[in-house]
């Protein structure tokens, strides 16, 4: 009998080599809660902010992860509520600032209207219009705009003007300009965007403060 000769063993096949890997990274979530500030004296007399500072309330201070970064509106209340809520080392933003009012600053919307009837009228109906020699609508949304598009991903609390709010919520869902007046934003309550790639979802139903709540009045 022939013994066949050794031969070695076949290697191990592998598939073929198309290059380095490109696919692109993966895609990070920027988790944005938005704090509306607390009652100040201009907000309780429904009158445009004047730079007025909040009111005393009791409110749990607000437990933050190690990487989460804090920002503020840059205005006395939106500070002040930062305080309040213990979140510290707090960054102004001026892209947060609420819509310049122009000459209205610190009016009612009541004496306006009494006023300039017409002016208030066009303010109200017209996101473009400005009759107060300020900022439009239309802009205030698109500078929130760009700031969301610019956010890095991660977490961040922003304590911001209420108009800043609703301007972030109706871009977030695409809805139209009309849409700012039906949103409406009480003092020291909340709202979570998520967004990834442009594309946004909106959390409702935060609860900032345990017991007591968030709103209750210094006795």
């Amino acid at each position: 009998m022939n013994t066949p000769p050794n031969t070695p063993p076949s290697a191990p096949t592998r598939a073929p080599s198309h290059g380095p890997s490109h696919a692109p990274p993966p895609e990070r979530t920027v988790r944005l809660v938005l704090v509306a500030p607390a009652m100040s004296a201009a907000q309780r007399e429904a009158r445009f902010d004047d730079g007025s500072a909040v009111e005393p309330v009791r409110a749990d201070p607000v437990c933050l992860g190690r990487s989460a970064r804090v920002l503020t509106s840059p205005s006395p209340r939106c500070r002040g509520t930062a305080e309040l809520l213990g979140l510290t080392g707090a960054e102004e933003v001026a892209a947060l600032a609420g819509c310049a009012m122009g000459r209205w600053r610190g009016r009612s919307l009541d004496e306006l209207a009494a006023e300039e009837a017409e002016s208030v009228a066009a303010w109200l109906s017209d996101p473009d219009a400005t009759p107060h020699g300020g900022e439009s609508l239309r802009a205030l949304r698109a500078r929130v705009a760009d700031w969301l598009g610019a956010l890095e991903s991660g977490r961040v609390w922003a304590v911001v003007e209420p108009d800043v709010i609703r301007a972030a919520v109706a871009h977030a869902v695409g809805a139209p300009e009309a849409a700012f007046w039906r949103l409406d934003v009480r003092p020291l309550s909340s709202v979570e965007l998520t967004g990834r790639a442009g594309r946004w979802n909106v959390g409702l139903g935060s609860v900032l403060s345990r017991g007591t709540g968030p709103t209750e009045p210094v006795s």
